[in-house]
């Protein structure tokens, strides 16, 4: 296999693995009909399942190695499901939760451990309503920065860290324990970034430098850090209405708004089960077999990530067909309200985004402080306990078949 190289300027920009060094593989559900974009279709499915029986219920829920109806696994933190077999299960589906599945979706899951290959317990024994995460992105070799989109997301429901096309990315919690205690940050990093720049520096203004300034790269996504102090205050102001915009007014923020009173609206009804996407420029207005919303800045269309277009993307996973007889093909029976709102949503999240790229781009110029000088400060190499998630000593977590683990 070639070996993966790079400009040796580039290789001197840390990498974010550097900055944040406790990451998390992505999650892997071994089945998609765990995630829905609405709860009524979860709902469904489960209550599909569990009136069936046999054979018959094997065949719904899809066996894989990791899960069938005969597993006994522990619950997931936080969440009050059953960890009984579930070949025995009979009762109500567990209140689906709210997840960032993939870049700029938000769906639901089912948060129920013996459905899911590789739920990652690591994610959900942090994930509260002070945590954030960053989602850094599978690399996409042979795309331009145009099609290749953001290097990191932010997101403040759990993600399940999909990458669209390219090679998986990581999910980065911004703090290690839950409450906001013990940040995401190689030791001593905060303190010289205070030294160099003339004021605290606070984890919350690292991610958001990581937001504003972060490239992709053959070796993992990199953050330049300046060497100018106004270059850093003006990054980290970026960083934080990126941000803004990225949690969708989660955390207390504002719902995201175009400026001057300018939002898409729908000007002819969605039909009943859309089944193609196609935009007019000329008119600025998304086509959804007939259904149009407009304005629709030509930015938000093509907006990419993982070289993907989101809204083509978006809108695919809502209107794909299934395997008839699946659990898959429970779904709604027409395209829900809801789904219109979050699509009007989605269009001003991209417009918003894609307006401030200049901004970002300005951000790659002047000194920086590279690796050597981190090396030198010791902040690097990190050392391999910051890697490790933090041990939770007083939480206690329902083990298989109704035992208790103290973790």
């Amino acid at each position: 296999m070639r070996r993966v190289t790079e400009d040796p300027r580039t290789d001197e920009v840390p990498l974010l693995d550097e900055l944040m060094p406790w990451s998390v593989a992505p999650l892997r559900f071994g089945r998609s009909w765990v995630v829905a974009p609405d709860v009524r279709t979860l709902r469904a499915r489960w209550e599909r399942l569990v009136g069936a029986e046999g054979e018959e219920r094997e065949r719904l829920f899809r066996p894989s190695r990791a899960r069938t109806p005969a597993s006994s696994v522990a619950a997931l933190p936080g969440q009050a499901t059953g960890t009984g077999r579930f070949a025995r299960e009979s009762g109500p589906c567990p209140a689906p939760v709210r997840i960032a599945h993939g870049p700029f979706d938000e769906q639901w899951l089912i948060p129920d451990h013996r459905l899911i290959d590789t739920a990652r317990p690591e994610l959900w024994r942090v994930a509260d309503g002070r945590q954030l995460f960053a989602v850094e992105q599978g690399y996409v070799p042979g795309t331009g920065s145009g099609t290749a989109g953001p290097a990191l997301l932010v997101t403040a429901a759990l993600p399940d860290g999909r990458s669209p096309a390219g090679r998986p990315g990581r999910i980065r919690p911004l703090f290690r324990r839950p409450g906001g205690l013990e940040p995401n940050v190689a030791p001593g990093l905060l303190p010289l970034l205070s030294e160099r720049y003339g004021h605290e520096v606070a984890a919350h203004d690292l991610l958001a430098w990581a937001v504003a300034a972060a490239r992709p790269s053959p070796t993992g996504c990199r953050v330049p850090l300046p060497e100018d102090p106004a270059v850093w205050l003006a990054g980290v102001e970026l960083g934080r209405r990126l941000t803004g915009i990225q949690l969708r007014g989660a955390r207390g923020g504002d719902r995201p708004r175009l400026p001057g009173g300018r939002r898409p609206y729908v000007r002819a009804a969605i039909p009943a089960r859309p089944t193609t996407l196609a935009y007019d420029p000329g008119e600025e207005a998304l086509d959804l077999d007939g259904g149009r919303i407009s304005p629709v800045p030509a930015e938000a269309w093509e907006f990419h990530a993982g070289g993907v277009r989101v809204l083509e993307q978006w809108f695919a996973r809502r209107t794909a067909p299934a395997e008839p007889g699946s659990l898959e093909a429970i779904g709604p029976a027409t395209w829900p309200q809801e789904w219109t709102s979050e699509l009007l949503e989605l269009i001003t999240v991209l417009a918003l985004l894609a307006q401030r790229e200049p901004e970002r781009a300005a951000l790659d110029a002047g000194p920086r402080l590279t690796r050597g000088a981190l090396r030198e400060a010791g902040v690097l190499p990190v050392p391999d306990r910051a890697r490790r998630p933090a041990s939770v000593l007083d939480h206690q977590e329902e083990g298989p078949e109704g035992q208790f683990a103290l973790l």
